[in-house]
């Protein structure tokens, strides 16, 4: 983890709650198999705070095999490209004219500023939203708030239903949050394609001299 999150983190690990989940956690470890692996958890939290530009808050990490490495959204070079993955690629092709990423790896994003968090961190194998209601949650929600006050001119893209739930925690005067239903195939034709969010963060970006982002 960057050490620009050290403050921050700190609190959040010595607070009841996230000594509860941590529990949770080391009990599923042991008996489960559990995705990402340990050491890739907090790997969103390598991103320094002091170059976060943009949010992009997911669900929870993919419950397959070989395809959570602790990015929302993002696989290994190796890993085939996910479904929501694909749709968020189309619209940044419909609308910015062409993605640069080869491959499911979102690390170029996160190197630019981006943070990529889940909703929750951890999931078991094969069980699709496992860990919710463990406390992951309220960590989220302590990022957002903590971002949302440490950082100037912010953009979040909160894309469906459960990140669109954390627009009252985000101070929309000081930063811009963009709403839409989920990249998934389930709901991408519901309002995803066409929301032309990645030219609308590079604009706002622009408008406060914040660098661009190649998506």
């Amino acid at each position: 983890m960057h050490e620009s999150w050290k403050e921050f983190l700190d609190s959040e690990f010595n607070k009841p709650y996230f000594k509860e989940l941590s529990s949770f956690l080391h009990a599923e470890y042991e008996n489960k198999t559990i995705f990402p692996k340990k050491s890739q958890v907090f790997r969103a939290f390598t991103t320094d705070l002091n170059s976060v530009s943009v949010v992009i808050l997911g669900q929870d990490p993919y419950h397959t095999p070989g395809a959570a490495h602790g990015l929302a959204f993002s696989v290994p070079d190796s890993q085939p490209i996910p479904p929501s993955l694909v749709n968020i690629y189309k619209e940044i092709d419909n609308d910015i004219g062409k993605h640069h990423n080869k491959t499911g790896n979102l690390t170029s994003w996160q190197k630019q500023g981006v943070l990529l968090l889940n909703n929750t961190l951890t999931v078991e194998a094969h069980h699709a939203g496992s860990h919710r209601g463990h406390g992951w949650e309220i960590f989220t929600e302590s990022t957002i708030k903590y971002l949302n006050n440490m950082r100037p001119h912010l953009v979040f893209l909160l894309w469906g239903r459960d990140a669109r739930s954390k627009a009252p925690l985000i101070n929309q005067e000081k930063h811009l949050v963009l709403e839409s239903p989920h990249p998934s195939p389930l709901s991408a034709h519901a309002g995803f394609f066409g929301n032309h969010h990645f030219s609308k963060t590079n604009q706002f970006l622009k408008e406060h001299g914040i660098p661009e982002i190649q998506w």
